[in-house]
């Protein structure tokens, strides 16, 4: 018995179907009823709160410390968030962007959005002796409920594929960098646009994007692939609405501080821009290995190189004999833009994740590549064990390897995601069991739209100006 509605894990995916017989294997009658009569929201959000769990018992050693030098990165829990308490102000009650620091304390360096998360966390917190725990335990629910969004707004994507979902919320890179930062607002504010574009609702999409753009910048990328792809899909219009939602969003968010306290609201974007080299990025990684750039060449090497990549990708768009669905282009730009960037924190990987899911839903290569960002994972605290207990931290040439496998397992899973659009009879989503040829299930108005090739798109360009004109 088969639900002719819903790709059953067990038999679309051959890791799942291989694992399943550990357990008896394929779903039967009385099990499928039961399951049927759940669904798969329920378990999905389960999936999700038992992963979070899992990965705040993990920072158990942390919470019972203080977080205390070198014992929050021998025993892999560092998280950001106790120490900005007091760094930033939130243990004074201070409004960020709003309010000036005090003496030994800094600027809030995050977007408006995620500092106002910050802020409502602060005031739910209880400000005794033990205010940094509480601070942290407060921000892991909220973030928590980020995690259960993301997972069900993936799911809700692309309706016949919910239990890609599980991927989103079993990832073990979601397990292990939940709780680094504040970046699950963002994850879960752009997998609820993503949704809103599945669902037809342009406008509103870009309001999500909008809104996940002023808590974190990535998701302002998304808008590149959609350009391409309204373009080759003759599907304008659409763009222009969730272009207008997003912009209008941003400035909502955004105008309001930048009006009261400039220079407070800018802190992040000179942040952004005047940093130079940083953990994670290809540019430590050769100054690791003494090919190294200047700080003031770094910028915009690393800007430069990015947009090549975009360009590629933009091209292979174009010229695919199949227009590549959403979800891939998606992950794509969000990938080129961790790997070009001048620090990759471990907690990116959160970036990609729901991305990954839909862009290629196979259990394989998703674990090949978590496999490369865990082992990053690990590399990073264990080298910065040496910022504190001299000669006891990772040697350096151990952590530049670690660089290298999370770089090369991104690359690795872009390059099936690039496989599939160029050969779409190797993309899961695209070759399920359903029946119905569908075009793009996650992709909105750009499903079943007419598609034209990288030619008919330039013809198009410089016809239709022509037209206009005439007319």
């Amino acid at each position: 018995m088969s639900d002719p509605t819903v790709v059953v894990p067990t038999r679309d995916d051959p890791v799942i179907a291989g694992s399943a017989e550990l357990i008896g294997g394929d779903l039967g009658r009385h099990a499928y009823s039961s399951w049927r009569f759940w669904g798969p929201l329920p378990i999905l959000v389960l999936f999700a709160i038992g992963g979070f769990t899992l990965g705040l018992l993990s920072k158990l050693p942390c919470t019972l410390s203080g977080w205390q030098d070198p014992g929050r990165y021998t025993h892999l829990c560092y998280s950001d968030i106790p120490p900005l308490y007091s760094l930033r102000g939130f243990a004074d009650n201070m409004l960020p962007y709003i309010q000036n620091p005090l003496p030994g304390q800094e600027q809030l360096e995050y977007p408006v959005l995620t500092g106002l998360f910050m802020t409502v966390a602060n005031w739910i917190t209880p400000h005794d002796e033990n205010g940094t725990l509480w601070f942290f335990y407060v921000n892991a629910v909220m973030l928590a409920i980020c995690l259960v969004i993301a997972v069900v707004a993936t799911a809700l994507t692309v309706r016949r594929r919910p239990w890609d979902a599980a991927m989103v919320a079993l990832a073990p890179g979601t397990i292990l960098c939940a709780t680094i930062n504040w970046d699950l607002l963002a994850v879960a504010l752009t997998a609820v646009g993503m949704a809103l574009w599945a669902r037809r609702y342009p406008t509103w999409a870009g309001v999500a994007i909008g809104a996940a753009a002023a808590a974190k910048f990535y998701p302002l990328l998304l808008l590149g692939p959609l350009l391409v792809l309204c373009w080759r899909a003759r599907r304008m219009n659409a763009f222009v609405r969730v272009l207008g939602g997003a912009l209008g969003a941003w400035l909502l968010l955004n105008v309001p501080v930048m009006v009261i306290n400039f220079d407070g609201w800018v802190r992040f974007y000179k942040f952004s821009s005047e940093r130079g080299e940083d953990f994670g990025s290809i540019w430590l990684l050769l100054t690791n290995i003494g090919a190294g750039l200047p700080a003031s060449v770094v910028n915009k090497v690393a800007t430069g190189l990015f947009l090549v990549l975009c360009l590629g990708i933009a091209v292979l768009a174009l010229r695919t004999t199949r227009r590549p669905r959403f979800a891939q282009l998606a992950f794509l730009v969000i990938a080129a833009f961790v790997i070009t960037n001048k620090v990759y924190s471990p907690q990116y990987v959160l970036w990609l994740i729901p991305l990954a899911a839909m862009a290629r839903p196979r259990w394989r290569d998703f674990l090949i590549w978590q496999v490369g960002q865990v082992i990053y994972f690990a590399a990073i605290w264990l080298y910065l064990v040496g910022y504190t207990s001299e000669n006891k931290g990772l040697p350096i040439g151990w952590y530049s390897v670690s660089i290298i496998v999370a770089i090369a397992s991104t690359c690795y899973f872009g390059g099936m995601v690039i496989r599939d659009m160029i050969q779409p009879e190797h993309d899961p989503v695209r070759t399920d069991h359903f029946v119905e040829d569908r075009d793009d299930p996650g992709g909105g108005v750009l499903d079943g739209a007419p598609d034209r090739g990288a030619r008919e798109a330039v013809a198009a360009a410089v016809d239709e100006p022509t037209a206009t004109a005439s007319a």
